[in-house]
């Protein structure tokens, strides 16, 4: 059974970190420079357990007034198709909603965009480009 938590300790943030390079940096070839930001530093990050192995991560940051964006989802290749990505972004919005937020934002990858489709988030605008990978833009309301 998968724990996702709010990862609030060093470690937790250690273990989200990890995930997060493994699957962009590694996996994926996203440049390590583009992959950690200011925004690590303020936003609310998550980490999910499969036991005591660290197997997924996300973060949420402030937007704009009411609006929180997620960014840096991801799921080890080992479990992915297994619910973890639901259970993090479902814990994702809990604290959105704890904090107050009325909607959500994200940038896809073009290729996961039907698992956030199937979570209700909607794209809007056209295709573009993230870190040399197709991303589309897609909302949530949590009303």
């Amino acid at each position: 059974m998968v724990e996702v938590r709010v990862a609030d300790t060093e470690r937790a943030r250690e273990d989200a970190f990890a995930v997060r390079r493994t699957v962009f940096v590694e996996e994926q070839g996203v440049d390590e420079e583009l992959e950690y930001d200011e925004h690590d530093a303020t936003a609310t990050h998550f980490a999910a357990y499969d036991g005591d192995e660290p197997v997924g991560a996300a973060r949420l940051r402030a937007y704009e007034d009411g609006v929180g964006k997620v960014e840096r989802v991801a799921v080890l290749e080992s479990h992915r198709e297994a619910g973890v990505g639901r259970a993090v972004m479902a814990a994702l919005e809990e604290q959105a909603q704890r904090e107050g937020l009325e909607s959500l934002k994200l940038h896809a990858q073009t290729r996961a965009a039907g698992f956030y489709r199937s979570l209700g988030y909607e794209r809007y605008g056209e295709e573009f480009e993230e870190a040399g990978i197709p991303h589309v833009a897609m909302r949530k309301s949590l009303e």
